[in-house]
């Protein structure tokens, strides 16, 4: 049985947002549409596509936004345009960049730009590790929040301190913003007050919101056009990109209004995982709906035991597993969204502890 098999047959499922089957989720576009009277856009020119846009761009403070069919694509191309801005190929990564890891060095063979890491891989950045840098820097890549590092964010002051040292340097400053609708409530801060002081930010459609797919790349209006222009020669330049929008735009507003909701509820989970002292916790507090948990045993093992609980209890507890820094053990990623915040309370303590039951045993 495959572990998508497997996933369909659980009646309880920790991570993530209410799985809906092809059929469910046209239904409810088409639904949408019809109520709202949507006309496809053409090539990115409609009223749907261009409000939406704008919706986004003034949430977040900037003047302009472009819908972009991947984030891959939007932040290799705003940090090549931000480099040739600024004179040098040099840009700032975290080891732990989306960038860095998981994008098939993009950046390098396609010619973008330069990377220069910088930080510890285990940290949230500081302004320190900016000027540790001696050289001229065409931009600076922020992620908030760092996935890789179980959601952390730098501290408020830290983060400022990054905006004002990159204003100093004349660096570009670039939010990788995948999660940035999750990491409002862990600051307590609105969306716009985060991403003052950026260049530029994109954000996902997809990951906390739900969509189909697709990214925005927000920023000043100017900047903003010449990476429209390169998304289309890039191949980014489908003729209808309204299935996207349509499915981002129908359940946006109700998304960022339940962020607040998941992280307290993430709050409580780290409560119930004190419980659990076998099960180590990154970060040691939430700074978003989002952590990681390592755990005592292989990743093959990790794997096992979730399997097991899926085909034995009808529980789904995780999805991938990493290989841990020590060996036999491993860390899993929990996501805490629709799924987990309508559990009962009784309901996620029974699936944690026969987790941990599981990786006591034999």
């Amino acid at each position: 049985m495959t572990d998508a098999e497997l996933f369909q047959q659980c009646h309880t499922v920790l991570p993530g947002h209410r799985a809906r089957t092809p059929a469910q989720m046209f239904a409810a576009m088409a639904a949408w549409c019809e109520d709202n009277r949507v006309a496809h856009d053409v090539y990115g020119n409609g009223a749907l596509i261009e409000e939406f846009e704008q919706k986004i761009a003034d949430l977040l403070g900037f003047e302009a936004a472009v819908f972009c069919i991947s984030g891959t694509m939007a932040q290799v191309t705003a940090l090549r345009l931000a480099c040739e801005d600024r004179a040098s190929s040099l840009v700032a990564l975290h080891p732990t960049s989306h960038i860095i890891v998981h994008e098939k060095s993009n950046y390098q063979l396609l010619g973008h730009f330069h990377a220069l890491l910088a930080g510890d891989r285990h940290r949230p950045w500081s302004s320190d590790d900016l000027r540790a840098i001696p050289d001229k820097l065409g931009a600076v890549a922020v992620e908030i929040p760092m996935r890789e590092i179980g959601g952390q964010n730098p501290p408020w002051e830290e983060l400022e301190a990054i905006k004002a040292h990159c204003r100093t340097r004349n660096a570009h400053l670039h939010m990788d913003g995948a999660r940035l609708w999750e990491a409002a409530a862990g600051y307590k801060r609105p969306l716009r007050e985060i991403a003052a002081g950026f260049d530029s930010v994109y954000v996902s459609l997809y990951k906390g919101i739900g969509g189909l797919g697709g990214a925005m790349l927000a920023g000043r209006r100017a900047f903003v056009e010449r990476a429209a222009e390169w998304f289309r020669r890039e191949g980014g330049n489908v003729i209808h990109r309204s299935p996207y929008v349509v499915a981002a735009a129908m359940q946006f507003d109700a998304r960022l209004a339940a962020m607040p909701h998941y992280f307290r509820r993430t709050e409580w989970l780290y409560e119930v995982l004190r419980d659990f002292p076998a099960i180590r916790v990154n970060p040691a507090r939430p700074h978003a709906n989002m952590l990681h948990l390592h755990l005592p045993v292989a990743r093959e093992r990790a794997l096992a035991i979730r399997n097991r609980i899926a085909h034995e209890h009808k529980i789904w507890l995780f999805g991938r597993a990493a290989h841990g820094a020590l060996s036999d053990t491993s860390a899993v990623e929990l996501y805490v969204g629709e799924n987990l915040a309508a559990l009962p309370d009784q309901r996620v303590r029974d699936s944690v502890e026969l987790l941990a039951r599981a990786m006591a045993g034999p």
